[in-house]
């Protein structure tokens, strides 16, 4: 059917309902004698386009009021439905929704051939993806988190080993920062690895995220700052055994730093209240000082397994301001990670070992009540060879399967003696302990970092447990026994990279488990073990 032929059944009172009253009157007033219904129709059409009759839902409405009902039933068919019976047809074609689809059938309908898109407002749409971006879950703990900084001035963010905690941490203090003129974030981290990891995360983010120029500070190893004043309007890396030396040296130092300081993140903050570590705290973000706010990095809010008193302590150090990783629908944040990709889907294998040695009485008492096992244990351990092959015969194995390994061995002595029977094997294995120099060190992370399908082992030995970033990890041996949750979680994280992470799909953790020593087996599980201290 022709619109124009539908318009001309238009009488006067619809007319008046398309053009408006006050426009047929003053038209009858103006030209009473020549007042037709035909005139005024031919105005509507010199008037508005026939596609904008069309468009317009009012207009529309009325047009399909002078329908026929077979018109009606055969237009309801064209938009692909059924009269329903003992219902109001042109009631059910008013319902129908405008959409793109619809619009090009009631043209065709209707005969309107100079319909063109450019006769509607175009809006142009288009997605904008940022340089440094977070996903959700992030986003919602960043938000989380600066509002509890802003009240109490003290908060622990607490996400699981390999889900974005640095990331996340560097988008809350660009916030900060833009928020805070002429204001110094101080970061404390205890090993030089953590250190550069973080020095080289702000870099990528505040080119992206920053309003101003903000000097970066290396305070670390070798690096120093020369002058007190230049820490004004800065980021300053700061690692902890350096920052304890100065503050034996000299208190004038930390005193001229605090007052600069507005913002101090620690990372790995389940030793935030240890000690020697706690001093430097008290000097650069003392409680009474409120306009300098703290905020805490850790995949485990708690310092040991059993100790409550200790974790007590430490909640009570952050006001019991903890924001814990969440995830609708899902109870363990961890679940919802491997789910998702962002970690990998681990396979826990427990590699036993019938630990032969017979402990004294005070050893046995010893391991009950520490954190971790005795170096004297661990030393006995590092030497037992069967043991050691035990081992060598699965990293071997592993080998053929993975092409990224870490091995956590259980002392210094104990990783070169693994790297060097690998190598005898013919494994390209390494060796990363206290002792290794910092060019070696380097030099060794750079060629596991790099892609390749060789396989490649590192053996460690306290060292490669926090601020060590290989994605590409696969493997993950934890051949020393540990009573630390805290530690046996940091050695896991180092091979759970999921895909959306850079990652892997899956990865595997194969942990030693000696007889008559404790241990670990689970992420997921260890993830809300300290959270009673927290509520």
């Amino acid at each position: 059917m022709n619109l124009k032929d539908l318009i001309s059944r238009a009488d006067i009172d619809t007319l008046q309902e398309l053009l408006g009253r006050s426009t047929v009157n003053l038209i009858t007033n103006l030209d009473s004698t020549r007042f037709n219904t035909t005139k005024l129709q031919q105005v509507l059409l010199d008037m508005y386009s026939e596609f904008h009759l069309l468009r317009t839902l009012k207009t529309r409405n009325l047009l399909f009021d002078m329908l026929k009902k077979k018109e009606a039933t055969t237009l309801l068919s064209s938009l692909g439905l059924q009269a329903r019976p003992d219902s109001d047809i042109w009631q059910q074609i008013k319902n129908i929704k405008l959409t793109s689809k619809n619009k090009k059938v009631l043209c065709d309908h209707f005969g309107i051939t100079d319909f063109e898109e450019s006769r509607e407002l175009k809006f142009r749409t288009e997605d904008i993806q940022p340089d440094y971006p977070l996903f959700d879950h992030q986003i919602l703990a960043s938000v989380k988190v600066l509002k509890l900084l802003s009240g109490e001035g003290r908060a622990m963010l607490h996400m699981p080993t390999g889900s974005g905690k640095t990331r996340t941490a560097m988008n809350i203090i660009a916030h900060y920062l833009r928020n805070h003129l002429s204001s110094t974030v101080i970061w404390l981290a205890y090993s030089e690895e953590l250190c550069e990891q973080a020095a080289e995360e702000f870099v990528k983010s505040w080119q992206f995220l920053g309003n101003r120029e903000v000097c970066l500070h290396r305070f670390w190893g070798v690096y120093d700052v020369e002058k007190l004043d230049e820490v004004e309007d800065s980021f300053i890396v700061a690692g902890l055994p350096k920052m304890v030396s100065k503050a034996k040296s000299s208190i004038e130092f930390m005193q001229n730093l605090s007052k600069h300081c507005s913002l101090v993140v620690i990372d790995e903050a389940h030793q935030a209240v240890a000690p020697t570590y706690s001093v430097v705290l008290d000097l650069l973000a003392p409680e009474y000082k409120d306009k300098t706010h703290l905020l805490g990095l850790t995949a485990t809010p708690g310092r040991t397994w059993s100790d409550m008193d200790a974790d007590e302590k430490l909640a009570k150090f952050f006001k019991y301001k903890k924001h814990t990783l969440e995830v609708p629908n899902f109870s363990n944040p961890v679940d919802f990670l491997v789910s998702e990709g962002y970690l990998a889907k681990v396979e826990f294998e427990p590699l036993f070992y019938n630990f032969g040695m017979d402990l004294a009485q005070p050893d046995i008492e010893r391991i009950r009540e520490s954190t971790d096992l005795p170096t004297n244990i661990l030393e006995q351990i590092a030497d037992d060879a069967q043991r050691n092959m035990l081992i060598i015969d699965k990293v071997i194995e592993l080998a053929k399967q993975a092409n990224r390994i870490i091995v956590f061995a259980a002392a210094a002595k104990h990783s070169v003696l693994l790297s060097a029977m690998l190598q005898y094997k013919g494994i390209n294995a390494k060796s990363v302990t206290a002792k290794t120099s910092l060019q070696d060190r380097t030099a060794i992370i750079e060629k596991f970092r790099a892609s390749g399908d060789d396989c490649m082992v590192i053996c460690n030995y306290a060292v490669l447990t926090t601020g060590f970033d290989a994605p590409k990890t696969n493997v993950a041996v934890i051949a020393r026994p540990t009573n630390s949750l805290v530690l046996y979680s940091q050695m896991v994280g180092r091979a759970i990279r999921g895909v959306k992470a850079g990652g892997n799909k899956n990865a595997k953790v194969v942990t030693v488990v000696d007889k008559n020593l404790s241990g670990f087996g689970s992420v997921a599980e260890a993830f809300n073990n300290w959270n009673d201290v927290w509520s």
